[in-house]
This record gives structure tokens, C-alpha cells and sequence, in this order.
């Protein structure tokens, strides 16, 4: 075998690959060129009987043989692809191939959910800033710098600490801040809902995030009793998991709020299941002191309030056994939920 011999094959390759018309011809090629029982493979073994000073050389001749002839194939390749493509042309009757479409967060759609729930029940919705003021966050909520209930919150700041008095800002801890904005701008009677995210600095776990989505309740009106702040919370649970939901309250603290309370349901996968008591959101009667800042006469008003994290209520719904997985955004968990659209 010789460099003339390897030119020889070479142009007798690429004379043969310019008559190829179809994509079974070009396969037909391939085999015989570039195969591994091909010419040019049987070249490339006879290389062995060359004197060992021409090897080398011959070797290198072999390869840039090879090169070319690859390329080769995939030029041509691509031209009979696109001579395909516009002798088949373009069926404009043919159905459009699909297209994926969006689907909600699970939390959205709880979210999405209660709001409704609450709507039907009067309230309206309202949305309130995540950075907050400390002031709001915490003093005009009863919980001044030194109190020790500012330890329920693993605060994150924005600002640096500052000298007594001065206001910081904080990536705002719950949602309850809102109650404060609202009776600002607004009187009596008052029945809001307020849906936003909160930031936590703690550590997370199946049952604990940094980051939570919380919704807040206040309802401030004359006459308003502990009794219908029962009433609304379990035609709440009611509503939303159905009559058959068990509800029970007990005593909890918050410090905006005297008497405070937590609502848990019974929670049953069946009916053979007994169940087990959850924990699902904190309420209470709206302090007096509260109502009192707003410049409203606590011994004609008021109210009630509650918040509830959203997360836990779409773990139930969707039997979700690890709250990370919210957001993990994996797309093996999240399709599996309604695409935008859907029911």
C-alpha cells in the first residue's frame, strides 16, 4: 500500500459519493468507505506489510484520508436532508405538535384555594411589603426590643443594628404586620384576608423552611366575640376539607392577641384510620392595646385574628410527606400537579 494507492481510494470515494442520491445509497457508502470491513480499513491493515521508515508517513496519509472522507459523508448528508425536506414541502392542514404548557405551584393553588374560601365568607383580599419596618414587625404588635417573644421569630435584618429608638428594616417574619398597616388607612367594619411570603432564619427540615407563605385574617367590627371567631375557622376547615373534618381548639399565646388560640383537626387517611391531631393555624381575639393605637375605642370594637402557613395545608392536601420539596424545583414533583387551564 502506498500514498498513490491512498489517493486512489480517496478519489474513487468521493467520485462514488457524488452520485449518491438517497439516504440508503449514502448508508450503502458509508459501509463500504468507512466501515469497519470497508476499503478504507483494509487499506489501513495492509499498512503493516509497508517497510517499517514508511509507516509512519503512510499513516498520517491514511488518516487525513479518513478525515476527508467523514467529512465528506456529513456534507452530504445535510444536502440530501434538505433536498427532502422541499420536495416534501409544507402541510399547512397537518395539527400543530404540542406544546407543554404552564402549571401552578402547589402552594399557589392552596393559596389560591382559601382565598376563595374566604371571599365566599366576606372577606377581602389584600397584600401588604415583605421588607418591613421593625416597628411594625414587632413594637406596635406588643412586642417590644426586649421582650422575650421576640425569640418565636428567627429574624432576617436588612439594616445593621442601630442605637435605641431608630427604625430597621427586616425581611418581615409573619404577615401580622399588615393588621397595623390596614387600620391606618381604614375603619371599622373590617374583614381582610392577607396572602404574602415570610422569611424565617432557622434551619429546615421535613416540616420547616426559611421561606413560608402565610395568610392572615382580621376582622375588627362592634360586637365581634370569641364565638365567631370559632364559627368562621371551623366553616373554614369545613370548606375546605370537607363536614366530616373533627376541629378542636385550645389555648396558645401570641402577643397580639388576649385570648389566644390554635386550631388543630383530626386528620384520618380513612376511615379505619383513628387519626391524629394537627396543629394547623394560631388566632385569638385582637388585643385591646391594638385596637386602642389604631384610635378606636376598644370597649365598643372588636375583633379577631388568625394566620395560618400554606404550606402545611397543601402538605395535607396533597399528602406531601416533605415541605423541601416545594421548592426543590424539580420537575418530576411539579407535573404532577393541574397544568394551567386544568381542574
Amino acid at each position: 500500500m502506498s500514498e498513490r494507492d491512498l489517493g486512489g481510494l480517496e478519489d474513487d470515494a468521493l467520485a462514488a459519493l457524488e452520485a449518491v442520491a438517497s439516504a440508503a445509497a449514502l448508508e450503502a457508502w458509508r459501509v463500504d468507505y468507512l466501515g469497519r470491513k470497508g476499503r478504507l480499513a483494509a487499506a489501513m491493515r495492509a499498512l503493516g506489510a509497508a517497510p517499517a521508515a514508511e509507516r509512519p508517513r503512510l499513516g498520517q496519509k491514511a488518516n487525513r484520508v479518513k478525515a476527508r472522507l467523514e467529512e465528506a459523508l456529513a456534507t452530504r448528508a445535510a444536502a440530501l436532508a434538505a433536498a427532502a425536506e422541499q420536495e416534501v414541502g409544507l402541510d399547512v392542514t397537518l395539527p400543530a405538535r404540542p406544546r407543554m404548557q404552564g402549571r401552578l405551584h402547589p402552594v399557589t393553588l392552596t393559596r389560591r384555594r382559601i382565598e376563595r374560601v374566604f371571599r365566599d365568607l366576606g372577606f377581602d383580599v389584600v397584600e401588604g411589603p415583605e421588607v418591613e419596618w421593625d416597628t411594625y414587625n414587632f413594637d406596635r404588635l406588643r412586642v417590644p426590643r426586649d421582650h422575650p417573644a421576640r425569640d418565636m421569630w428567627d429574624t432576617i435584618w436588612i439594616d445593621p443594628p442601630a442605637e435605641e429608638g431608630a427604625r430597621r428594616r427586616l425581611l418581615r417574619t409573619h404577615t401580622s404586620p399588615m393588621q397595623i398597616r390596614y387600620l391606618e388607612q381604614h375603619r371599622p367594619p373590617i374583614r381582610v384576608i392577607v396572602p404574602g411570603t415570610c422569611y424565617r432564619y432557622e434551619a429546615t427540615d421535613a416540616t420547616h423552611e426559611w421561606m413560608l407563605t402565610q395568610i392572615e385574617g382580621l376582622v375588627i367590627d362592634e360586637g365581634i366575640t370569641l364565638a365567631q371567631l370559632k364559627g368562621t375557622l371551623e366553616s373554614f376547615v369545613h370548606r375546605l376539607f370537607g363536614p366530616q373534618i373533627e376541629t378542636r381548639f385550645r389555648c396558645d399565646y401570641f402577643p397580639f392577641v388576649e385570648p389566644g388560640a390554635e386550631l388543630a383537626i383530626r386528620w384520618r387517611r380513612d376511615a379505619h384510620d383513628p387519626g391524629r391531631w394537627l396543629e394547623m393555624l394560631g388566632a385569638g381575639m385582637v388585643h385591646p392595646e391594638i385596637i386602642a393605637q389604631a384610635g378606636l375605642d376598644p370597649s365598643r370594637y372588636t375583633g379577631f385574628a388568625f394566620g395560618m402557613g400554606v404550606e402545611r395545608f397543601a402538605m395535607l392536601r396533597y399528602e406531601i410527606p416533605d415541605i423541601r420539596y416545594f421548592y426543590a424545583n424539580d420537575l418530576r414533583f411539579l407535573e404532577q400537579f393541574p397544568a394551567l387551564g386544568g381542574r
